[in-house]
């Protein structure tokens, strides 16, 4: 094979993984290899002003394909600069490819300006994490980095690409990354001892996580949790697991307080947990939160999680769909007259009471606040047929009142724990499917981590739609040292000067227009209605900034 320099081979390597669109923020490291990219066909580099907002439009791009992402940073500084968003992107498991240059292993021993140690940099937030030092190994190297990116359970690669090795010729051949199968079924006996351990309960539940939408088990799950007539809550989840109106679902356990959650699950004598750890709080119990004697089922194809917090009866090492599948049928035969009639008892309860709060929604008016006012005639407008990004935080179950997570791929939820991915989201979401209305939602603190993502939306011509919830205030904050205060009996006072964001005010419209896309602002209720009409006949990126 004609041998060519390693930076031109390399976005050959990229195209044959599919890997067509590269986000990024250049560097002079790069130069050589940027300098191939842009001479390149059929291949994209998507420019963002600063590599957190890069990272997280890669993110949302690699979200809406549900495959991997490419995303390139600038050395040591470019990567301490995306870091925080690649702890997104690893809690979330998004497979990134993540590369960056450094000057050159010529220049190692001379600790020159921007040298680092970029491998152990990366490594703390992604599965893997390398430095390519021999010519002959760039192409294996991808690969590699790209089959464990997506091979379960998904998350960010780092690949460091030092300048002197891209340029020298490389022979290598150019091969798509093998793809590992991981649709493993669990034994029958396996299975036998699962519907055992859970047919017998008379309380259970089923504890879910984005395993259950990574593997396409949203029917499977439904099928369990009807059979068992159990109820269902979300633990670490930011995809759709399960509609949003199936009566079973019962909403989130929570990412902040342990005690929360063992109120939702404590009574519980048979728990079924798919695709999540449990769990994810961020001041979680130390103790397990199961009653006792309860009998607890874990499926998940990252053994890791299973039983890592609090110990399980069986833990099954599976793809979730074909577990649920064979949990299903096993179920089938094996549930007797007296405890199919419970499970459909308790079936037929919640699907009563969610006929009555549909019925009650129907029937209420909203509050009558610009945001109600705003969801509303969105919802209205488009049918609900739109893709939503929600990092509205405290808004957020206004936002799914109105715009509810029924369908795969129609509804991504922030994850992680920190500020500034719902605009750059938004961005990739639009740009994987541009035939669908895409509107991210953030509040004003989380928006200002990342606001550079409307540039980029405006010089590529990314039609997305960005609406601020601004309540002035990292509103989160105040409810969470509340919560603070009265675990600790320490009496109610002002909160931090700290959360506020009021002064000086921002001008989220005016700063939209600046940075090349619409802008307007909604302060009144009969102002909200306009703004939804504005913004989806607008030609490209807009935004609303909604007072709260």
């Amino acid at each position: 094979m004609e041998a060519t320099p390693g930076r031109e081979r390399l976005i050959e390597q990229f195209k044959a993984d599919g890997l067509k669109v590269m986000f990024g923020n250049p560097g002079t490291v790069e130069q050589g290899f940027l300098d191939a990219v842009d001479a390149a066909e059929d291949f994209t580099y998507v420019l963002a002003l600063q590599e957190t907002v890069a990272a997280g439009i890669a993110d949302g791009y690699a979200r809406a394909t549900g495959g991997a992402a490419l995303l390139q940073l600038h050395s040591g500084v470019g990567l301490g600069n995306g870091i925080g968003m690649l702890y997104q992107s690893l809690r979330g498991h998004t497979p990134l490819v993540v590369v960056a240059g450094d000057a050159g292993v010529r220049y190692d021993a001379m600790d020159a300006q921007m040298a680092s140690d970029l491998v152990a940099m990366a490594k703390p937030v992604t599965k893997y994490a390398t430095r390519v030092t021999d010519p002959r190994s760039v192409l294996r190297t991808v690969r590699r980095a790209v089959k464990i990116a997506l091979t379960p359970p998904r998350g960010p690669v780092f690949v460091a690409l030092p300048m002197d090795v891209l340029d020298e010729l490389n022979s290598e051949p150019v091969l798509p990354a093998t793809r590992v199968l991981t649709d493993v079924a669990p034994s029958p006996a396996s299975v036998g001892r699962a519907a055992e351990l859970l047919a017998a309960a008379e309380r259970p539940i089923v504890l879910v996580g984005d395993g259950v939408a990574l593997s396409g088990a949203q029917n499977e799950l439904a099928a369990v949790a009807e059979l068992l007539g159990a109820d269902v809550y979300e633990v670490d989840s930011s995809e759709v697991n399960i509609a949003a109106s199936h009566p079973l679902r019962r909403g989130q356990t929570g990412h902040m307080f342990g005690p929360h959650s063992k109120e939702l699950v404590g009574d519980a004598d048979g728990v079924l947990i798919v695709g999540t750890y449990v769990f994810p709080e961020v001041f979680p119990e130390l103790e397990s939160p199961f009653r006792a004697g309860a009998k607890v089922v874990h499926i998940d194809l990252n053994a890791y999680e299973i039983a890592k917090n609090h110990p399980v009866d069986l833990g099954l090492a599976a793809d979730p769909r074909q577990a649920l599948r064979a949990l299903a049928g096993v179920l089938e035969q094996r549930l007797d007259p007296r405890q199919r009639a419970a499970a459909a008892a308790r079936l037929d309860v919640r699907t009563r009471e969610r006929v009555r709060q549909v019925r009650e929604a129907r029937s209420a008016t909203d509050d009558g606040t610009p945001m109600a006012v705003f969801l509303r005639t969105l919802a209205e407008r488009t049918g609900g047929d739109l893709i939503v990004f929600d990092e509205a935080l405290t808004t957020s179950p206004l936002v799914t009142r109105y715009l509810p997570a029924e369908r795969p791929g129609d509804y991504h939820l922030t994850r992680g724990g920190s500020l500034g991915v719902g605009f750059p989201g938004a961005v990739g979401a639009k740009l994987a499917r541009p035939d669908r209305l895409v509107v991210g939602f953030a509040g004003d603190g989380g928006s200002m981590y990342t606001y550079q993502a409307l540039w980029t939306a405006a010089r590529h011509g990314i039609d997305a739609k960005f609406v601020v919830c601004n309540n002035r205030k990292y509103r989160l904050l105040d409810d969470n040292i509340a919560q603070y205060w009265r675990e600790r009996d320490i009496p109610e006072h002002g909160f931090p000067g700290s959360f506020d964001l009021s002064h000086p005010e921002i001008d989220f419209a005016a700063l939209a227009r600046s940075l090349g896309a619409g802008g307007m602002r909604v302060e009144k209720p009969d102002e909200a209605a306009a703004a939804v009409g504005r913004m989806l006949s607008h030609p490209g990126p807009f935004l609303v900034d909604i007072q709260i």
